[in-house]
């Protein structure tokens, strides 16, 4: 079931609370430790009463009803001074309603020094997370990476309707052109600035072309001919499809093999969806959030072992630490990825003299003891996959998700036959299905789009969690190559 606006913004506000609250018990831990160990003898310390676990669930307890009736957990709706205004009201509230409680129940020897360290620590790194999620949600709005990009069918009364209603959408979506059934119509404004950019007969052409995330039809179903072909070719290459409300859709008979048929509203306007990926839209949201907040609590607590690696890799081998490849993400979507360096820095030129010896079929290349693989680290690296982890950047940025298909090569997704585009309908990942095979190395390219495809077909919470805990039992095991 679709979440509408209300329903999407609920579920971002419980998110935030959640978040929030697992901050605050964060900033309690550090306090505790703080205090118990870091700071000068004469102030060090704590006594084994009271119970710091208790008081550490009342803090739960009063935190969650102080932020329910709260504008901090939206955090993109209000100007920042506004945000750190509330966050230190909140806080402020919560220690005092936290001491008469204390008072109440009897509770005594309380440190007062831990309660304003935490009291502190509450407010910054509060502060720094909202900090954070706003501008990070600046950021995303600005950027043309993150909109929804529409192919209209139509160029008539319709389609005008579609670009006035998706126009009054900008920050969300972004109008590619319009197709028509007729050539003499190429190159016409339709409105505003959207034209005519060709006709249906090349839409697999401008597909492959353009990075389109959505295909409207916006013309009456029975004008165009063998329309079942079209809708089939663009189901099948992993594009969701809208069809807005036509008197005539009973001459619509088709039965999507793999894309799911729901109706949704688009900005008001009801309209039938064939999508190909999951519609769970509540549980992509929570994948969503889970992977800006995870990835950036990672890229935190690693930073001292990927700065580790990052001077072992310099010491070893002249050139930069980290290799940064364009690859291809959503639905087209050009980015660079980073891994750490784990070959000689001339690789890519050394790549053609190697062709010969491919041992994979299809577009992808992998070769047995690679003789650009720097020694030792490099090998250490790519066995355990721990070269991959530079990619936490690319997570918390937005161009690829914690678990997805893996981003191919732009040079591959040109020999990419139809039904291998659809793999492009998720988000790339850092790990997927095919990264915990343990025979992963010797799939042939079939298959291995045929476990990117299942893993579409069958997204889960469930299965990312599988997936995420079993990559880190392969990455011990050093299954990689």
């Amino acid at each position: 079931m679709l979440l509408d606006k209300l329903q999407k913004r609920q579920l971002i506000i419980q998110l935030n609370r959640i978040l929030d609250v697992g901050l605050s018990v964060l900033s309690y831990i550090l306090a505790y430790y703080i205090k118990a160990y870091f700071l000068p003898l004469n102030y060090s310390g704590l006594g084994a009463a009271p119970d710091y676990i208790i008081i550490s669930l009342f803090i739960v307890i009063i935190w969650f009803i102080l932020l329910t009736y709260t504008n901090t957990d939206s955090p993109t709706s209000q100007k920042l001074t506004d945000l750190y205004s509330d966050i230190i009201k909140v806080v402020s509230a919560g220690i005092i309603i936290l001491v008469l409680l204390l008072f109440l129940l009897k509770i005594k020897d309380v440190s007062r020094l831990f309660l304003g360290i935490f009291y502190i620590l509450n407010i910054v790194i509060l502060m720094i997370s909202k900090a954070i999620i706003y501008w990070s949600n600046k950021k995303l709005k600005q950027s043309d990476y993150n909109k929804c990009n529409i192919l209209i069918i139509g160029s008539k009364e319709r389609a005008v309707g579609a670009i006035n209603l998706i126009n009054s959408m900008k920050e969300q979506y972004n109008i590619i052109g319009c197709l028509d059934i007729k050539k003499d119509r190429v190159g016409k404004t339709v409105k505003d600035d959207i034209k005519v950019i060709g006709i249906v007969d090349e839409i697999q052409t401008l597909i492959i072309k353009e990075v389109v995330d959505e295909v409207i039809f916006a013309m009456p179903m029975y004008q165009i001919d063998n329309i079942e072909a079209y809708i089939h070719l663009i189901e099948l290459m992993g594009i969701k499809v809208r069809i807005f409300p036509d008197w005539h859709i009973h001459s619509l008979f088709y039965e999507p093999k793999v894309a799911q048929v729901y109706f949704d509203e688009l900005n008001g306007i009801p309209s039938m969806v064939l999508s190909s990926t999951s519609n769970r839209h509540r549980d992509l949201l929570v994948k969503l959030f889970s992977d800006y907040m995870i990835s950036g609590i990672m890229l935190i607590l690693l930073s001292p072992f990927l700065a580790i690696i990052a001077v072992i890799i310099k010491i070893v081998s002249p050139g930069p630490v980290l290799f940064k490849q364009e690859r291809v993400g959503l639905n087209g979507r050009l980015f660079n990825v980073y891994k750490f360096r784990t070959m000689v820095k001339d690789a890519e030129k050394k790549l053609e003299e190697l062709k010969a010896l491919n041992e994979a079929d299809g577009p992808a290349f992998k070769i047995k003891n690679d003789p650009r693989i720097i020694p030792v680290i490099g090998k250490i690296l790519r066995k355990t996959s721990l070269d991959e982890l530079p990619q936490l950047f690319n997570v918390f940025r937005g161009e690829m998700s914690l678990i997805g298909p893996r981003p191919p090569l732009p040079s591959e997704v040109a020999q990419y036959n139809v039904w291998h585009r659809r793999r492009l309908s998720m988000k790339p990942g850092i790990t997927c299905i095919w990264q915990i095979q343990p025979n992963r190395n010797d799939l042939s390219f079939d298959q291995w789009m045929d476990l990117d495809l299942e893993y579409i077909d069958n997204w889960s919470l469930k299965l990312d969690v599988e997936i995420f805990f079993r990559t880190i039992f392969v990455m011990l095991l050093g299954h990689g190559r």
